[in-house]
């Protein structure tokens, strides 16, 4: 079975709407990260090797990092439907979006909270407007980033544009963005994740 280590209000909730959303049994064994004795949690230490959530174990797969894990998911459990084969033609496509959020949205969310100045031609993520302005593209066309399949990379992108909106930072009369986020919210795995986060 799969265990989920997992620390209330973190980046870790979207690894929990994943789970709702792959509907495979998992245990939840809850980190205090502030705590030392949390911390070294045996199977935690060697799920996450820096502490940090999410991170899960699988059988004998131990791993970290939100991206990582909904790559690992989806394809380990393909029942699911939450990621296209590695022989589909959309599977680039997705796993560029899979790792946009660590790679593309939380440095420019980073660079923008800090007041750096953007350089678009030395930053691998452009700027904080280049990664929305790509992101609001890539979602015009259809419901979801792979079209009509809701997908693992739709969990980190809705979760991060929710983040985004929770911080004011989304370009007003950004509605492309805003009506995805809602289209993850109504979705019952959504509800079900954020309904285990403490009021």
């Amino acid at each position: 079975m799969i265990r989920f280590y997992w620390t209330p209000q973190t980046r870790a909730a979207r690894i929990m709407w994943l789970l709702e959303e792959l509907g495979e049994p998992f245990e939840i064994s809850q980190i205090d990260l502030g705590s030392e004795d949390s911390r070294a949690d045996p199977g935690f230490v060697a799920a996450s090797p820096m502490g940090k959530v999410p991170a899960i174990s699988d059988g004998d797969v131990a791993m970290a990092d939100s991206a990582a894990i909904g790559i690992y998911l989806a394809d380990r459990y393909p029942a699911s439907g939450l990621a296209p084969p590695t022989d589909d033609s959309r599977r680039g496509s997705y796993l560029f979006w899979m790792v946009y959020t660590p790679g593309v949205i939380e440095p420019a969310m980073m660079e923008k909270f800090k007041g750096l100045e953007p350089n678009r031609t030395q930053s691998g993520w452009g700027s904080f407007d280049l990664m929305i302005e790509t992101l609001s593209t890539g979602l015009q066309a259809a419901p979801w980033i792979l079209g009509e399949q809701f997908s693992a990379a739709d969990v980190m992108l809705g979760s991060s544009v929710d983040f985004i909106l929770r911080f004011g930072l989304l370009p007003e009369g950004e509605a492309v963005l805003s009506e995805y986020v809602e289209r993850c919210q109504a979705r019952p795995a959504y509800a079900r994740a954020i309904a285990r986060e403490p009021g």
